[in-house]
């Protein structure tokens, strides 16, 4: 079974949702009921390969043995301090060697892992978040149930251990939760047409007209790609946070029509929300603030473009170490950093920037520069590049 890509997982899920709905009507508690239900599906999924099954369960008890670990010498500032990077390292490492193994051998072996990226993100939360003082306990059913909750364990949205466990442990109002279930199910139906309907369109004119090495062929499949990405994706997430309601748990929605940002910051602000904001408050204003303490960079705005570079780097090596993913990375810093300096620095955007004319012109180049990215995070680019290379002889 494939989690939002089977008939059979549909008709699972409709039936696994209407006992959900019963009891939520009926303002019982869900969390037990949303257990099983991941229990099985996270099977139903796996269960034509056992070995990876086990392979996922091993994973995620390492990485709560290391969060109960850590969370029990922390007991004060110094300790958390001295042990942070090395758990964090701990944490993070089976994801890392999951990239490498991908980057060299195409093959991740044990480490093959579905969820594997947004897990560790969740993983890696707990234990920063340990580290802060902020997490002081930790549940075995809870932290399994985080880690493997079905509507997003695939490809996200990233929701956050303290707000996930909030909604799990209360009972929900009757009117609150049908409205809930409402929300729930229009995300469900519209998730539906973007990803079965709308995506499946533009893919179709991608390999129908975007697969030629011609310059004509590029800028089709570039702008086919970027609106099947999106669609693609965003129905994923739309269907997820439905689903996601429908058991109790309000999952942070993802994307916030992206393709109307006026700028590249904006546009970070609406694409991919969970996991910008992850980096936002985890990888870049932890970052800047340890340049401010260091003393080492008095500039605010190279503080600013060191971070962002960093956190957008750390971006592009999460989806992958193939050099197309770390040139998205590279570019989309480039971006950010040359938005920041314009927006601090630039008389002529403070004095336009509220222009209508200058609104529009803003967000066509942002929505084009926006493709680019996505032209290079399909890696369509680098072979493009390598085409004509070799096509003139200088490869």
């Amino acid at each position: 079974m494939q989690l939002y890509g089977e008939n059979i997982f549909f008709i699972s899920l409709a039936v696994i949702l209407v006992p959900a709905f019963i009891l939520g009507y009926c303002e019982k508690p869900l969390k037990h009921y949303g257990m099983a239900a991941t229990v099985f599906f996270v099977v139903m999924t796996m269960k034509d390969k056992p070995q990876a099954l086990l392979y996922m369960l091993c994973f995620v008890w390492y990485e709560y043995i290391l969060a109960q670990i850590f969370l029990r010498i922390t007991t004060g500032e110094h300790g958390s301090r001295f042990a942070y990077p090395a758990f964090l390292g701990f944490c993070i490492l089976p994801l890392t060697l999951h990239k490498i193994l991908i980057a060299m051998n195409g093959n991740a072996g044990i480490l093959a892992i579905i969820g594997i990226s947004y897990m560790t993100f969740k993983a890696a939360q707990i234990i920063i978040e340990i580290s802060d003082g902020i997490i002081k306990e930790l549940k075995p059913d809870e932290y399994i149930y985080l880690m493997l909750f079905f509507p997003t364990l695939l490809s996200g949205p990233i929701d956050r251990s303290r707000r996930f466990e909030e909604d799990i442990r209360r009972t929900i109002p009757r009117e609150e939760y049908l409205e809930m279930a409402g929300n729930g199910l229009l995300k469900i139906l519209l998730g539906m047409v973007y990803k079965l309907a709308i995506a499946s369109v533009f893919y179709l004119l991608m390999k129908k007209f975007g697969m030629d090495h011609t310059l004509i062929s590029a800028a089709i499949y570039m702008y086919t790609y970027g609106f099947y990405l999106f669609f693609d994706f965003a129905g994923y997430s739309l269907m997820a946070v439905g689903t996601g309601y429908l058991l109790g748990v309000k999952v942070p929605d993802n994307f916030n029509k992206p393709f109307l940002s006026k700028d590249i910051q904006e546009f970070w602000n609406r694409w991919h929300i969970t996991l910008s904001h992850w980096l936002r408050d985890y990888v870049f204003s932890r970052i800047t603030m340890d340049l401010i303490r260091s003393g080492k960079v008095k500039d605010k705005l190279t503080i600013a473009s060191i971070a962002l570079m960093i956190n957008m780097l750390i971006m592009g090596c999460w989806h992958g170490l193939t050099g197309y993913y770390i040139l998205y990375g590279l570019y989309h810093g480039v971006l950010l950093v040359l938005f920041e300096i314009i927006r601090k620095k630039s008389a002529f955007y403070k004095k336009h920037k509220k222009d209508k004319w200058f609104i529009a012109a803003s967000w066509f180049v942002t929505l084009h520069l926006v493709l680019v990215g996505f032209f290079i995070f399909s890696g369509r680019f680098t072979r493009g590049v390598a085409f004509l290379l070799r096509s003139h002889g200088l490869i």
